[in-house]
């Protein structure tokens, strides 16, 4: 997590649907925004979310009317990637049933927040050759907002792991004017070194007779004598074949994408050549890649831990965007405050000349 001392949205209240173990909880609590409702089907991951944010989530949204749902100003959630069932005569909105994106929509339409925040894997861009991205850009811009998407990598933000999402952001147009937003572009520089815990006990070592290394590295130094970063996975070697799970990296670049599954004798986090061993990442490291804040408390199951870690949001990240949307949300206010100012000088203009263009007309 990153301090951005910024608390633009405390007078903003949020939901968390498919809330996982809070990390948009804690990227829009760090802006000041309180949450008011939470929503997740998994009952470890709800049991996780309580612990570290004092509030229990409701279960399956399918079966929650929106009506119970309280009343907030932004809307969050990273929903399952699923396919939709277009009908010949493109109904929009209702193409979108038998799905949780519909559970979205439901309550987008009842409540009408002011901002709708998203996160989907990278491939929903292209998923069903664009189809279903296309469907829910127009189903939430039926609804009266203004979207904007786009897809983004962790290894930016200042965490050391390659994961790129595509992130949806909405504002309603009946809030917002004129609407000025843009997603952060930054290339902070990082490196797994940089998080690694010492000799951690729950860090699965590899010990096997068919590992082999395959490729030196060799870190350039700049003209101050710090070393290039590459900022990047660096893959040295292999278990086995090389196959998915068995890819050996490097210290000094990435964090491959954490996974909730995944097999290989590295499934979920991958290996890494610490030292003189072969490693998996220990569940407090995968809570940093993502940004979580050491006072997070994980499940005692590692196997459970670096399943919730895996289908986990990047806080980091989620702070950026969240940090562009205040500045939207400053603009937007800038804006109305000057409208409603020369409103009100017409106004008393109008009324000052008012008994004057009576007596004219006379």
């Amino acid at each position: 997590m990153i301090d951005f001392n910024n608390n633009t949205l405390k007078n903003y209240s949020f939901i968390d649907l498919f809330a996982g173990i809070g990390g948009f909880h804690y990227a829009l609590n760090s802006f000041g925004a309180n949450c008011v409702f939470a929503s997740e089907i998994d009952k470890k991951a709800s049991e996780i979310y309580h612990v570290n944010h004092k509030l229990f989530p409701k279960g399956d949204i399918t079966k929650i009317d929106e009506t119970d749902i309280p009343k907030h100003d932004i809307l969050c959630g990273g929903f399952p990637c699923q396919a939709f069932s277009i009908s010949g005569k493109q109904k929009g909105f209702e193409d979108t049933r038998g799905t949780l994106f519909f559970d979205i929509a439901r309550i987008v339409n009842f409540h009408k927040p002011k901002i709708i925040f998203l996160e989907n894997v990278k491939n929903f861009v292209k998923h069903d050759n664009g189809k279903t991205l296309d469907i829910v850009v127009k189903t939430l811009e039926e609804l009266n907002y203004t979207i904007f998407y786009k897809v983004l990598n962790t290894s930016k933000f200042g965490l050391p792991q390659n994961r790129e999402r595509v992130y949806i952001v909405g504002f309603n147009n009946n809030n917002f004017q004129n609407i000025d937003f843009k997603f952060p572009n930054p290339n902070i520089i990082s490196c797994l070194e940089e998080v690694l815990e010492k000799e951690p006990i729950d860090g699965k070592i590899i010990n096997r007779e068919d590992i082999s290394f395959y490729k030196k590295i060799k870190l350039l130094k700049n003209i101050f004598g710090k070393i290039e970063l590459p900022n990047k996975p660096i893959q040295i070697g292999k278990v086995n074949k090389g196959g998915q799970g068995e890819r050996i990296y490097h210290p000094k670049g990435h964090a491959i994408t954490l996974s909730a599954y995944g097999g290989g004798v590295g499934s979920k986090t991958g290996l890494y050549k610490i030292g003189d061993i072969i490693r998996k990442l220990s569940p407090r490291e995968c809570a940093r890649i993502q940004g979580f804040p050491e006072k997070f408390i994980f499940p005692k199951s590692i196997t459970e831990a670096q399943k919730q870690f895996g289908n986990s949001v990047s806080i980091n990240t989620l702070q950026f965007i969240l940090k562009e949307i205040s500045e939207t949300i400053l603009k937007n206010d800038k804006q109305t405050k000057t409208r409603l100012t020369n409103s009100e000088e017409w106004i008393q203009k109008r009324e000052k000349y008012s008994p004057k263009i009576q007596q004219l007309a006379k």
